[in-house]
């Protein structure tokens, strides 16, 4: 990997957790750490940043290999019923092709294109565990080392989330045969644990936790085994209204409400999706301190529906994005697309913002920053000492950004144009993007490009 190692950065204004400031020395230490921010300094050797410098965005819901069927899953149906359902149908017959260094090719792909617009850490949710014919690997964890693997040969921070996956509907229904390269008991789900966990170890950019699929997928029971571990803790819930009528016949009640009733949710929690709500479900989800994970474009692709923002921010809910699906790799277009749904179904503008912060772009990264740091479990998402050097440098002179400063160019970046105005990405204290480019690009393009022609063959 093309990297270069600078330890000390000075921006010509960046923005800090007090706000905006002008001339900022960013000095790191060897691990990737920033070590002290100090405005109003003088640049000495450090590498000068002429734009405007954001802290890098974390995203916390990544299907890596759903990258490389992004587009082709579009055309409708004969019978002209499709749905987020149709879809998974079509997602079961590509996974069967797909071996570990096709997985591989594809997450380096997709983790060099989020570099280039500002991703700086990704949750990678990872259940595609074993062969074609669900028999295991002779390593339980070689398709999780192998995102792993892309995640170190292009910098991106990384928190890997092996996902149980048992069942193919709440609770206990039997997965379906496109589900077999899923599924794990809770000794076998453990032994990749295990080595996920040994893989990450000692290494400051990557972090492990724990996914429970969905309800659809575990039981009570096994919720239960792996609900008390201190790491992070991912699950998807309430994405679809077939799933959330599946819980209530089943249960008795909504998903939301199931979880809070019957599971340790707190702070460690990242609730994904999390699309149907009901008023209650919402305010007492946000007293737990658990984040919901949203994913704007892929949940408006796949028809999803539309989250509950205002409630959620009134109840003092917190949030961050990811791009699950990856039809949208640029946190600028999931943070847009979140202000623009909620404007749509509301009839309103500038949803996301209030009286204390009248503009959306800022009050959404700023919400991002903070939701996407705590679902990862590391220490990201600030440009402040103790955190990960992961800086983010936007183009003053590009032509979207041109004449704005502050939070008013945040409002640009995440509201204008469709052109990257991305020009410098370091992440822990690593350049990994100069120009709009990410360092390593033709060589990742050459086997992404390699692994397509063979999967579309």
């Amino acid at each position: 990997m093309h990297s270069r190692m600078t330890t000390a950065f000075f921006a010509r204004t960046a923005l800090l957790p007090t706000g905006w400031a002008a001339d900022v020395r960013i000095e790191a230490d060897a691990a990737g750490r920033i070590t002290s921010v100090a405005p109003g300094a003088a640049p000495g050797a450090a590498r000068r940043l002429r734009g405007a410098v954001i802290p890098g965005v974390p995203n916390l819901h990544s299907h890596a290999f759903q990258r490389a069927m992004a587009g082709a899953a579009e055309r409708r149906s004969p019978e002209g019923r499709d749905s987020f359902w149709t879809w998974r149908e079509t997602m079961y017959r590509f996974v069967a092709r797909l071996m570990p260094e096709d997985a591989e090719a594809v997450a380096a792909q997709l983790y060099a294109e989020l570099l280039e617009w500002g991703f700086t850490a990704v949750c990678e949710f990872h259940y595609l565990h074993h062969q074609p014919d669900g028999t295991r690997y002779t390593d339980p964890a070689e398709m999780a080392k192998r995102h792993l693997a892309a995640a170190r040969a292009t910098g991106i921070g990384i928190t890997l989330l092996p996902s149980l996956y048992r069942y193919g509907g709440i609770f206990g229904k039997e997965p379906a045969p496109g589900q077999r390269r899923f599924l794990n008991d809770l000794d076998g789900f453990a032994r990749i644990v295990e080595e996920v966990r040994a893989a990450v170890a000692g290494d400051p950019q990557a972090a492990a936790g724990l996914a429970p699929h969905s309800l659809r997928a575990v039981t009570p029971e096994m919720l239960g085994a792996i609900a008390g571990m201190a790491e992070p803790i991912h699950i998807h819930a309430a994405e679809q209204v077939g799933e959330v009528e599946e819980c209530l016949a089943a249960t008795g009640a909504r998903p939301v409400q199931w979880l809070l009733d019957h599971a340790p949710v707190d702070a460690r929690w990242c609730m994904v999706h999390a699309t149907h709500m009901d008023a209650v479900e919402t305010r007492d989800l946000a007293a737990t301190d658990a984040v919901a994970g949203l994913c704007p474009t892929t949940e408006a692709n796949l028809g999803d529906g539309v989250f509950p923002l205002p409630a959620w921010r009134a109840a003092g809910g917190q949030f961050g994005i990811g791009t699950d699906s990856h039809v949208g790799v640029s946190p600028r277009d999931e943070l847009r697309q979140l202000e623009n749904s909620q404007r749509l179904a509301l009839r309103a503008r500038a949803v996301a913002a209030d009286a204390m912060q009248p503009h959306p772009g800022r009050a959404l990264l700023d919400a991002a920053l903070a939701g996407g740091a705590q679902a990862s479990g590391r220490r990201l998402g600030a440009i402040a000492p103790g955190t990960r050097c992961d800086l983010v440098e936007l183009d003053l002179e590009h032509p979207t950004l041109l004449g704005h400063e502050g939070d008013a160019l945040l409002d640009a970046w995440v509201f204008s144009g469709q052109a990257n105005p991305v020009r410098t990405v370091i992440c822990g204290g690593r350049t990994m993007v100069e120009a709009g480019r990410h360092v390593a690009r033709p060589e990742i393009g050459e086997a992404f490009a390699r692994t397509m022609r063979r999967l579309l063959a």
